[in-house]
């Protein structure tokens, strides 16, 4: 996507939305739940995902919130063995201690052996979603990603009346996957349109409230920094070499533009 045509459709934004956006945006992390699998000797191991829920207190049963952007349907957990995994939700996030996550499932969850399906039952009290432990914290502009392992081979019974249940057995792991970038522009009486760069491809972008910036969840590496400002009688300048490591927020230093 042209970085050019990025910033200037920012920055009629940013004049238009500026109120909304960055109150919503305020002290978020962010956070993408991927599933994988190991083998299974089954033909195809099809789960049906409806929702994700987060939860950020120790009551188990109250306090659970749908995350956003969660990509439900059926996937072949077989399909995501060796290493592979498919990325189910990619979301803004509260801080702070992540203790549960439930994955809820559908009806269309099946096995296929021998070039024959079998649907899978699923015991009611997973009706609700499975809760998985996570106990740890999310800190703000960091980007994390939950793994869900999905142990195929122990997670499917045989009846023994050629029926198949499905009793998910999920290993999770969460880690920092990278950190975010902020800074200060001057003057601070008007939008300034900031994107992360890294060759031709623009990857995160805000906007200045009060001449502060945050660019949340970035992978980790070395970007460049494009300022595009909403009044056009300021230039726009860029800074390259800002780098970007695990878990950390780097601090650039503050920007003068210039007329």
């Amino acid at each position: 996507m042209k970085t050019q045509n990025l910033l200037t459709f920012a920055v009629a934004l940013c004049s238009l939305f500026l109120f909304s956006c960055s109150k919503n945006d305020a002290g978020k992390a962010r956070l993408q739940v991927a599933l994988t699998d190991g083998p299974g000797n089954y033909e195809v191991v099809n789960i049906d995902v409806k929702d994700i829920l987060i939860n950020y207190s120790n009551d188990a049963d109250k306090g659970w919130a749908s995350l956003g952007g969660v990509k439900g349907g059926n996937y072949d957990v077989l399909r995501l063995a060796n290493g592979k995994d498919t990325i189910l939700a990619d979301a803004q996030i509260n801080t702070g201690r992540i203790q549960q996550i439930r994955l809820v499932l559908g009806d269309n969850n099946f096995v296929v052996v021998a070039g024959k399906r079998y649907d899978l039952q699923t015991p009611s009290a997973q009706q609700s979603g499975l809760k998985l432990n996570i106990h740890q914290d999310a800190n703000e502009g960091i980007l994390y990603k939950l793994v869900m392992d999905f142990d195929a081979s122990r997670s499917i019974v045989t009846t023994g009346s050629g029926k198949y249940s499905l009793k998910p057995v999920i290993r999770t792991t969460l880690e920092a996957l990278g950190g975010s970038i902020k800074g200060y522009v001057k003057p601070n009486s008007f939008a300034t349109a900031v994107y992360a760069v890294q060759g031709t491809d623009t990857l995160a972008g805000t906007y200045t409230v009060n001449g502060a910036y945050m660019l949340k969840g970035l992978n980790a590496g070395t970007y460049t920094l494009e300022f595009a400002p909403s009044d056009n009688t300021y230039k726009k300048q860029s800074k390259p070499g800002i780098n970007v490591t695990v878990n950390n927020v780097t601090v650039v230093d503050t920007v003068q533009l210039v007329q």
